[in-house]
């Protein structure tokens, strides 16, 4: 056999590797061009990743270890026992007037009035202002029944909790807290702790009949846990700058950390002879590296869109409406109006028009909803609608009133706006939760609507209470996408909650020990 020259040898040897002139050897070539490109790169990326290893090593463990605390939290916390608001068949044909309640009551103007199930009956609901207690009245008599509120909230509780425990305390909240975070977003609320060995406390916002929290000793020692080390939640707010520019510091060396770690597994091959140490933790870089660039990412994106805001109530009541029309005796013809319905609330409110008009929502069907502790938990994170439509009768003539939801959600964007519906670019219902509108907000199901100039924003309004559950402007979109997708792997929801969760602790335990103790490990024997 001809011996080959050398030049043979190196292109026999290209060949081989796929760098011939084929379809796979130019695939091949232009792997190989990236590859020597990022191996320019590699030794300032090797003096970046070893520089930044004990501040970006800091952050993961904060801000891992403290969402792995969060994970704890939501899989494990206390759970409601019970999915639906309460529901209560009504009758009203044995009512006083609801205009005569309120008139002898001296109520002539008023957020919201709607007829609710409480504790015993059900009773007239008047929200006179968002900041003050709601007022309630007896339907046969119109006897109004003072400081009501603290007794409603309480039967909310138990209906939600569905437990008899003796109550502890009751106080009233309308500030946000670590005990009750800006997430929960419903304010004023009333806190409730009850006779537990566990401190079994929740939080119920009475105007939207809403369980906002839950949670028991344990929960709220992990909750004060995850602000403190997640959020810096001990820092005042004078030191804001302070709280943002050491965060942005730390995560920021993280991300660094990640990209100069990426540079070194595709510009470094990998030493045959390395240590166990070393392997698993380029392995682990391998795994590992674009879940914590996303986690790493959108945590300093979240961070540096939020930074100098103050996080306040997200919920709006609707503006006081004038009661003047409402003087139609439903009461007398409620046999009729409500023949084969099931009618679980009335409430007044009024539409795009002026008119004053009776809202009477309709149960949901009876039995439908989830009941098991895990079916109920992924019911509030994924979202369920948990009432029925409605039907509108003018409070002034008790003619029928062909309008439904969506007229009703129109006019309520109006009247928090400002705008006419010649600026509305489109509404749609809202029956389940997303990246742009998601569990916190409590609220299913909402009306969005889309307005383009001057406002650029999208509205999120609930027809049942009239009260604005979210606004959302056109240039926070980017951020609720960026959060949802990279940094809660909203993406994995296809998979169940379960094993969304378990798949990200997996990847942070996995940075943890793989790239964060053995990155240690190694830099400290010199490597």
């Amino acid at each position: 056999m001809a011996i080959l020259s050398r030049a043979q040898q190196k292109g026999r040897a290209r060949e081989g590797r796929g760098e011939g002139r084929g379809p796979s050897g130019l695939h091949g070539g232009a792997l190989a061009t990236i590859r020597r490109r990022i191996r320019r790169w590699a030794p300032a990326a090797l003096r970046i990743h070893r520089v930044l290893a004990v501040a970006g090593g800091i952050g993961l463990s904060l801000w891992g270890g403290s969402g792995l605390l969060h994970l704890v939290m939501t899989n494990f916390g206390p759970q409601q026992k019970v999915f639906a608001p309460p529901m209560r068949s009504l009758d009203l044909s044995t009512a006083q007037p609801l205009d005569a309640t309120l008139a002898e009551a001296g109520i002539e103007r008023a957020a919201a009035v709607r007829v609710v199930p409480s504790r015993d009956e059900s009773l007239l609901q008047v929200t006179v202002s968002a900041d003050r207690p709601r007022r309630y009245f007896r339907l046969e008599t119109g006897e109004e029944l003072p400081g009501y509120d603290v007794i409603h909230a309480e039967f909310l509780t138990r209906h939600y909790l569905a437990t008899d425990a003796p109550v502890r305390s009751i106080e009233w909240v309308d500030a946000f807290s670590d005990a009750y975070p800006w997430v929960n977003r419903l304010l004023p609320v009333y806190r409730i702790e009850l006779e537990t060995p566990d401190g079994l406390t929740a939080w119920v916002h009475t105007e939207t009949h809403a369980l906002a929290s839950v949670s028991n000793d344990l929960k709220s020692g992990l909750q004060t846990a995850f602000a403190w080390l997640h959020t810096w939640s001990w820092l005042p707010r004078q030191a804001e700058a302070l709280r943002v520019g050491i965060i942005a510091l730390l995560v920021g060396s993280l991300l660094s950390l990640s990209v100069s770690g990426s540079l070194l597994l595709i510009g470094l091959p990998g030493r045959r002879r390395a240590s166990g140490v070393r392997r698993a933790h380029r392995l682990g870089g391998w795994v590992l590296a674009l879940p914590l660039l996303m986690l790493s990412g959108s945590a300093l994106f979240h961070l540096l869109s939020f930074a100098g805001t103050t996080p306040g109530r997200s919920l709006e009541l609707s503006p006081p409406l004038s009661l003047a029309d409402v003087s139609f005796p439903i009461h007398a013809q409620w046999a009729e109006i409500s023949e084969g319905l099931d009618v679980a609330s009335v409430s007044i409110v009024a539409d795009g028009e002026g008119r004053t008009l009776y809202r009477l929502g309709l149960a949901r069907g009876r039995g439908t909803g989830p009941e098991t502790p895990s079916a109920i938990r992924n019911a509030r994170f994924e979202g369920i609608r948990p009432t029925g439509p409605a039907l509108y009768v003018d409070a002034r003539t008790g003619a029928a009133v062909a309008q439904g939801d969506r007229e009703l959600a129109i006019a309520l964007g109006e009247r928090f706006t400002g705008l006419g519906p010649e600026r509305l670019e489109g509404a749609r219902l809202v029956s389940r939760f997303g990246p742009l509108y998601d569990f916190r907000n409590k609220r299913l199901p909402v009306w969005r609507l889309d307005y383009g100039e001057p406002l650029h924003a999208a509205l999120f309004v609930d027809t049942t209470t009239g009260v604005l559950a979210d606004r959302l402007a056109t240039s926070d979109v980017p951020e609720r996408l960026v959060f949802s997708f990279l940094h809660k792997w909203n993406f994995l929801r296809p998979l169940g909650r379960s094993a969304q969760s378990g798949i990200i602790a997996t990847a942070i335990l996995g940075s943890l020990v793989l790239l964060g103790a053995l990155g240690w490990r190694l830099r400290r024997a010199g490597r």
